[in-house]
């Protein structure tokens, strides 16, 4: 049986509980994070963020309130239930900072091909624009760039080309993040560093790992996936990386100040 402590049980409360609200009420339209660029950005963004989910299926939630619930107690247990609070808040908090940098740049890619190609319309850089910033989106619009190759110097073909273009920039805006994930990440790196030589028995993996490579391996996966951008990755790879990042400066600073851990 899990001796679940107090903040841990509040947080699995509160995140389920949000869970089940988004899905009648929408909370993720007004809470979920959003870049820079959005006019629905919000600095209070970057604490609600944490307590919502994708409402699309219970796995998202699930999956992270496990982490907290194998991980957290021990951590709570060891720092102390205000500790722990700040160490949660702080790692959530500092992983929708990085995503949001990362997500700027990104979208200041796809901004600077949109003034290109609205500045010289034509078939070729239309179809190098969606190929490069909207794979998804390219490969249903066959029949419109199979027109428009036909007929490059078309006004109507050019100007709904440039709508779509513009199209394509706005809703890599408006994609928002959600998700307590950066923070168990912050968690996870934790567990890590305090007890790397602990040894874990996971699903599917015959043999334990110990905790130091476990972490590392989830790290190194976290950025591999997010340098790959890969199409229909709808994971915010960079927020889990900024979770173990501001774990580790934390973790790292309570250590230089000799303030005791357990």
């Amino acid at each position: 049986m899990f001796q679940i402590t107090p903040v841990v049980r509040n947080l699995l409360i509160v995140n389920i509980a949000l869970f089940f609200l988004d899905r009648s009420f929408d909370l993720s339209s007004t809470f979920a994070l959003r870049s820079f660029l959005s006019p629905e950005y919000r600095p209070f963004q970057y604490v609600s963020y944490m307590f919502l989910h994708s409402t699309s299926s219970f796995g998202h939630v699930l999956s992270n309130m496990f982490g907290l619930l194998i991980f957290g107690p021990l951590l709570e247990r060891i720092w102390g239930p205000k500790r722990f609070l700040f160490f949660y808040f702080f790692t959530g908090i500092g992983a929708g900072l990085l995503f949001s940098v990362i997500n700027y740049f990104e979208l200041a890619q796809i901004r600077d091909g949109l003034a290109v190609y609205l500045d010289h319309p034509n078939p070729q850089a239309f179809i190098d624009f969606l190929s490069s910033h909207a794979e998804f989106y390219y490969k249903s619009q066959s029949a419109f760039i199979n027109s428009f190759e036909a007929s490059p110097t078309n006004p109507q073909l050019i100007a709904q080309s440039r709508e779509m273009a513009k199209a394509v920039y706005q809703f890599n805006v408006d994609i928002p993040m959600v998700g307590a994930s950066g923070a168990i990440y912050g968690i996870l790196m934790a567990f890590g560093m305090l007890f790397p030589n602990t040894e874990l028995f996971l699903l599917f993996v015959p043999f334990p790992i110990k905790a130091k490579y476990f972490v590392g391996f989830y790290g190194l996966y976290s950025l591999y996936s997010g340098f790959q951008n890969a199409p229909n990755d709808n994971v915010a790879h960079f927020a889990h990386l900024g979770g173990m990042l501001f774990a580790f400066i934390l973790l790292k600073y309570w250590n230089s100040s000799r303030q005791k851990f357990f």
